[in-house]
């Protein structure tokens, strides 16, 4: 087992602290190819989107950065997908300003404003009961 795994093992722990540092692990981590390839082929994007709805800021905050890291144009797709982007915007209405720096830095840099416009214009709002990070 590498230490790759071990951190994407802990993004699924009812441990919020496991899962924090786990996350900046990954975060640090994604941005060696080799590591973003295996994360990538792993398919564990899904438990880094699952991270936004995390109480915890720097869980958050971590799961929005290792997400803009994991964008190539193969996951880009899935990474920016609605549910995601919705979630990115709600973020960018945050009064914490680190967390609607970097929704907005996400929408902006790796959506496309098609893409956003869809989130706004989508009436399912499947990002309205992820609740914001705590301050």
């Amino acid at each position: 087992m590498s230490i790759l795994d071990l951190y994407l093992d802990m993004l699924n722990k009812d441990n919020e602290i496991l899962v924090e540092f786990a996350l900046g692990g990954l975060c640090n981590l994604c941005l060696d190819k080799i590591n973003k390839d295996y994360i990538l082929e792993a398919d564990r994007v899904t438990a880094v989107v699952n991270c936004l709805s995390s109480s915890n800021e720097e869980t958050v905050l971590s799961a929005v950065t290792t997400l803009m890291y994991l964008i190539t144009p193969q996951s880009q797709q899935q990474i920016t997908a609605l549910p995601v982007v919705e979630c990115m915007q709600r973020f960018s209405l945050s009064a914490n300003r680190r967390l609607r720096n970097l929704a907005t830095v996400f929408l902006e840099d790796y959506c496309t404003p098609l893409r956003v416009e869809e989130a706004r214009n989508r009436t399912g709002h499947t990002a309205v009961g992820i609740p914001l990070p705590k301050e």
